[in-house]
């Protein structure tokens, strides 16, 4: 169960929230703020899992009320201006929910923080085959199995899927790496990671891999070519 509470100065807004986390029987919201100093004083004294906030508040905004939290916890951006997206992002938000806010829209939220709760707790055995990615201002959930191969763009990542169109994200490569396990992944040039089970062949300095071809760089080379041999 993951406990939450919402922060909106407007009540009909913290009503809606209030009606949309009903249906869920996975989300305990303990109760709703609509000054922000009191939501803080009251996460202060109780920790909750996931926080529901308005960003645009006449007393104190979202985000200024999320980066005085203590505790890292989970957050839904609620608001009505869709440019406080990209800061939603820089504060590692799990979604960004705009105004007037549907049910479906809402499920989904929840769905990835739910995802998340049970990720950072392990609580199932899905935990470990799943890395959790910011990308298009929220958190999304990349099987590793469905991972064909990873690309570097200077300060971004091109995450290649299976059947799906490829994930961007802003991360280096050496970040990446600590999420992937090191016995199912190599990074094999400074732009590309792959997993070592789908490699089809390596000719000279070439590895061929779902239909692409992608150079061994120099540096990498010797490390890939006694794992790929032995």
């Amino acid at each position: 169960m993951i406990n939450a509470i919402a922060i909106d100065d407007e009540p009909l807004a913290l009503n809606v929230i209030t009606s949309l986390c009903a249906k869920h029987e996975g989300i305990n919201l303990q109760k709703t703020f609509t000054q922000p100093n009191e939501a803080l004083r009251y996460l202060h004294k109780f920790p909750v899992d996931l926080i529901f906030c308005d960003i645009q508040m006449p007393s104190m905004t979202g985000i200024s009320l999320v980066k005085s939290l203590r505790q890292n916890t989970m957050v839904i951006f609620t608001t009505a201006f869709s440019e406080y997206a990209v800061t939603s992002y820089e504060l590692n938000a799990i979604d960004y929910l705009l105004k007037p806010i549907n049910q479906k829209r809402f499920a989904q939220a929840i769905a990835k923080a739910v995802d998340y709760f049970d990720y950072i707790h392990k609580k199932d055995d899905t935990a470990d085959k799943n890395i959790f990615i910011r990308s298009d201002f929220s958190l999304v959930k990349v099987p590793l199995s469905d991972i064909v191969y990873i690309e570097g763009l200077a300060d971004y990542l091109r995450i290649h899927i299976k059947d799906r169109k490829p994930i961007v994200a802003r991360m280096p490569m050496k970040d990446m790496m600590e999420k992937l396990n090191s016995n199912d992944f190599i990074r094999v040039h400074r732009s590309y990671i792959l997993p070592f089970s789908k490699i089809e062949a390596v000719r000279g300095g070439t590895i061929y891999i779902a239909g692409q071809e992608l150079p061994i760089g120099r540096t990498y080379a010797d490390e890939f070519f006694n794992r790929y041999n032995g």
